[in-house]
């Protein structure tokens, strides 16, 4: 078991790192918006060590190779949605959508719909943010991530998650002085379903 557990852990690894490159190259010459959160630079070592421990706790809960193939294509989307909103305040529909077709997809072939009704319950609260903030203090791009965390971890969890995100991101906003700033959400998104897969909250 130890060793299937050391073997998650690094196929993790190589997906965050994965995923940390795949955000460099969309950012890649793209000047940040001016009225966008300011550019940074994502903890890569930090998100890479996470990843990690996600396989291997993954690996401990006993999900079947299919389950983990399929997360591991899902972290490699989060850490781009992560790296490329720190550093050039985007979140490209390629690294939401596109898993997001393919969890809903998934479902259907299943008969699971879930999936589906999952997806739409954060997304409406989320856009409503976005359409009457004009996409500045919510973008499009964290209501798609938002979606695609509801079709991964259900409509409890994934609202559950999300609102402890917000708070948190409104608390280090006050606590950074930036209240009126336009800050990058989709890591607290992104963590936010990290969390809830490490402890697997998520449906069977």
């Amino acid at each position: 078991m130890i060793y299937a557990i050391v073997l998650g852990a690094a196929a993790f690894a190589a997906a965050g790192y994965a995923g940390v490159r795949l955000g460099d190259a969309v950012c890649a010459g793209f000047a940040p918006f001016e009225d966008g959160p300011h550019p940074g630079q994502p903890p890569v070592p930090w998100l890479i060590g996470a990843c990690a421990a996600l396989g291997a706790a993954l690996v401990a809960h006993g999900d079947d190779p299919t389950r983990l193939g399929l997360a591991a294509i899902l972290v490699v989307a989060l850490v781009a949605c992560w790296c490329s909103d720190v550093r050039c305040g985007v979140v490209p529909d390629v690294f939401t959508l596109t898993p997001l077709a393919a969890v809903i997809l998934a479902g259907v072939l299943q008969q699971e719909w879930w999936h589906l009704f999952a997806a739409l319950v954060p997304f409406v609260p989320f856009a409503i943010a976005a359409a009457a903030s004009k996409g500045r203090g919510m973008g499009w791009g964290d209501v798609k991530l938002a979606a695609l965390g509801g079709a991964v971890l259900g409509i409890g969890t994934s609202m559950l998650a999300f609102s402890a995100a917000c708070v948190v991101a409104v608390a280090i906003a006050w606590f950074r002085g930036r209240r009126t700033e336009p800050i990058a959400f989709a890591p607290y998104l992104v963590a936010a379903i990290g969390v809830c897969l490490f402890f697997g909250l998520v449906p069977q």
